[in-house]
């Protein structure tokens, strides 16, 4: 009776692994896996250097780099082998006369890891490759606002932890009575920029206030800025003629120091007004060399859009702007996250909340490319 089904449904099957087949074939060609396995080769000649931990930043970079292609090639290798594998899954079913059910479930996970590998060959721009530097600013709605602003940095930091990315705060500024003013963050790993770009923009919260003795509804935005992490092949050169540094102590939640020594530094670059501040490191040289990175990464983001504007005014490219109000995350009257672009959406807001938000970035990520072959 389950093979009479089987015989059935087998063409339909056969079809849709050829098509999965096309798929990972086109992916794999795309990422270039002998490429990877090469790149594999060469980190690890790197990470056997005995001289390599003379410079642990450098010395981190690289392991990091190591682990993330080794597991991006170990996780296309093995779903290469279980889409192989599929036929004889179904073979098996079809013998046994069970396990179709089975099968199919299978069929369905592997198709999903291809989509969202397919997503992956979408990161081609010029920066994508780089890691996340991220900027959290509360906006309208008050103590709301900084609580929402909070609730977002332990979105990403929480979507990072599960990636397998690691995360180094480089600021926070607390706001008085709950959350969080602004918050500054890297998420390390390759490719988290052009992941996390299509995050930037205005994140809207309606929910009831839980600093409203009245128990009256909400709104509140925190603004979410994503820029790429500056490599020295950028040449952003800053003059110390144009940095004012002033420095102060670190401070934390309520006022409280947490740091006897003038060891945060604040940057302002003279010629744009751009302010900058760090204050989670141990000393003072740390925290200017953070705080100078955030700054190189801001001046390179605005020679970016100053390029952007103009090609745009030569009709050569898009719309730089995707619009202020990127989200809204629903918890009252009703339970939903909408993405306003993409009009992707899910009903629990607390898995979102949580960092399960990778269903909006590869529904960022496809919307992004559709715009951007619109446009040229």
């Amino acid at each position: 009776m389950h093979a009479v089904g089987l015989c059935t449904v087998q063409p339909d099957v056969t079809a849709d692994i050829n098509d999965l087949n096309a798929a990972l074939t086109t992916i794999e060609k795309v990422l270039d896996l002998d490429g990877m396995a090469e790149r594999v080769r060469e980190l690890e000649a790197q990470a056997s250097d005995p001289s390599l931990w003379d410079d642990p930043d450098h010395a981190q970079q690289v392991t990091s780099q190591l682990s993330h292609v080794q597991a991006e090639l170990r996780r296309v290798t093995e779903l290469r082998q279980r889409l192989d594998d599929l036929p004889i899954l179904y073979e098996f079913a079809e013998e046994e006369g069970d396990g179709i059910e089975a099968a199919d479930e299978e069929r369905a996970a592997v198709r999903a890891e291809i989509e969202t590998l397919e997503v992956k060959t979408m990161l081609s721009g010029e920066y994508d490759a780089r890691e996340a530097l991220i900027n959290i600013r509360s906006g309208a709605g008050g103590v709301d606002a900084a609580d929402w602003a909070e609730m977002l940095l332990r979105m990403y930091t929480r979507w990072a932890e599960k990636a397998g990315y690691s995360v180094d705060i480089y600021d926070i500024s607390y706001a008085e009575e709950a959350g969080i003013k602004s918050a500054t963050f890297v998420v390390h790993g390759e490719y988290t920029y052009g992941t996390l770009s299509v995050e930037q923009g205005a994140h809207r919260l309606v929910r009831i206030s839980p600093f409203d003795n009245q128990g009256r509804r909400q709104t509140s935005f925190a603004e979410v800025e994503v820029l790429p992490v500056v490599e020295q092949t950028d040449h952003i050169e800053v003059p110390d003629s144009e940095i004012r540094v002033d420095v102060y102590r670190s401070s934390g939640p309520g006022g409280q120091s947490v740091n006897t020594t003038d060891s945060a530094v604040r940057l302002t670059h003279i010629p744009t007004g751009i302010v900058v501040t760090c204050q989670n490191e141990k000393s003072q040289i740390q925290n200017k060399a953070s705080a100078m990175r955030v700054l190189q990464a801001k001046l390179l983001e605005r020679k970016r859009q100053e390029e952007r504007a103009e090609l745009d005014a030569l009709g050569a490219g898009g719309n730089a702007s995707w619009g202020n109000q990127m989200r809204s995350y629903v918890l009252h009257p009703y339970q939903m996250v909408k993405d306003l672009r993409t009009k992707y959406e899910v009903n629990d807001p607390s898995q979102v909340l949580d960092g399960e938000i990778d269903g909006f970035l590869e529904a960022g990520i496809r919307w992004r490319m559709a715009e951007e072959q619109q446009n040229s």
